[in-house]
């Protein structure tokens, strides 16, 4: 089996997984002084776009692409290349289709999207003049596109809000809402959907504290909220998506209006996917590659599931015993470390608790 994998930055996550699995590994990459080059089989380097990375895979008569893109800009490239090179060449492309990146990497089209499929997302309107806005303060003013929680405000009064409209002339604006931030990885191939573990992300915070910056713990235990709920309209969602790939879905809870919101979709690897695999074993960069070799279903993730405790705490440098190898993967593992130099967290898991509390105190966290 030999796969083409777009983009280094992720790889050392699968390095230790496309070994085990005896898959002759071909990469591509634009970045020629890029990390992880050394890992694989095989590495191309290519002019930024899809048309390098196509013209390789052809070449070199691979089985299937797994694009390890992990920001939003190329993923339309990637959804019409997978359209073609489907239709074309039969070749199977790991990753969402043209719709659905179309309808979330636009907030506003998201928006739209759960209004339509009939699922809650807080009240919004799209601003055009800070004197338009008829909802009440605190509001939140997002841009339609952008990740990492850039070009987000969060406005009190009409100062904020014209503040705001100095940089930008239109904005989407929503209800704020006060509770629980929630994620949940969906996986989706051939039309097999399954839900993974709802992770706890911390409280929304009118300073606009970043994700990041916080603890967050796995399962999702929230009182009140059955986390069946959040996988229920989490699978709708990627249903009426009827895309393939990762989804990381973002919700919120309000304990006020007793109400689960949907926020938005991404398609793309992320950053909840080390708290998820923690808590139930399953690591969704691994699943791509068993989409594209074949052995995904539901029933496979089913048999691997786990059920654990574990949360992720950041700690800026990680100065303690290094992980066992492979350092990225839980399998021989408590605990993984990940993320830049001086923006370092760390991921644990446990079977109880107790022993995760234990565990974080023998680490002296």
């Amino acid at each position: 089996m030999k796969l083409l994998f777009i983009g280094s930055r992720l790889y050392d996550d699968i390095n230790w997984y496309v070994k085990e699995k005896n898959i002759e590994s071909i990469l591509t990459e634009s970045n020629e002084e890029a990390i992880n080059l050394d890992l694989p089989d095989q590495v191309f380097i290519v002019p930024r776009g899809m048309e390098g990375p196509k013209q390789v895979a052809l070449m070199q008569n691979v089985d299937a692409i797994v694009p390890l893109i992990g920001i939003d800009p190329p993923l339309i490239d990637v959804a019409y290349m997978k359209e073609e090179i489907e239709k074309e060449y039969n070749i199977p492309v790991i990753a969402a289709g043209i719709r659905a990146v179309d309808l979330t990497s636009d907030k506003i089209k998201t928006k739209s999207f759960y209004d339509e499929i009939n699922v809650v997302t807080p009240t919004y309107q799209i601003l055009n003049d800070p004197e338009d806005l008829t909802l009440d303060f605190p509001v939140v003013l997002k841009q339609g596109h952008g990740q990492g929680g850039r070009n987000i405000k969060i406005a009190n009064n009409i100062s904020d809000v014209k503040e705001y409209f100095n940089d930008f002339d239109v904005a989407l604006c929503e209800k704020f809402i006060e509770g629980a931030e929630i994620s949940i990885e969906v996986l989706s191939y051939n039309g097999e959907i399954i839900p993974l573990s709802p992770i706890y992300k911390g409280e929304t915070t009118l300073e606009g504290t970043h994700p990041l910056n916080k603890v967050k713990n796995g399962p999702c235990q929230i009182e009140g909220l059955d986390n069946n709920l959040i996988q229920h309209v989490a699978y709708k969602i990627a249903k009426n998506l009827d895309s393939d790939g990762i989804f990381e879905m973002d919700f919120m809870y309000s304990r006020i209006d007793n109400q689960l919101y949907a926020i938005e979709v991404n398609t793309r690897p992320n950053g909840t996917r080390y708290l998820t695999a923690a808590t139930c074993g399953i690591n969704s960069l691994c699943e791509l590659i068993n989409m594209a070799i074949g052995e995904f279903s539901i029933k496979n993730i089913l048999d691997k599931m786990e059920y654990n405790y574990a949360c992720e705490i950041p700690v800026g440098y990680f100065n303690g015993k290094s992980p066992k190898n492979p350092a990225k993967s839980f399998k021989h593992n408590d605990y993984v470390v990940h993320g830049p130099e001086a923006y370092q967290r760390i991921t644990l898991k446990a079977k109880s608790k107790k022993n995760l509390e234990n565990l974080i105190d023998e680490l002296g966290l």
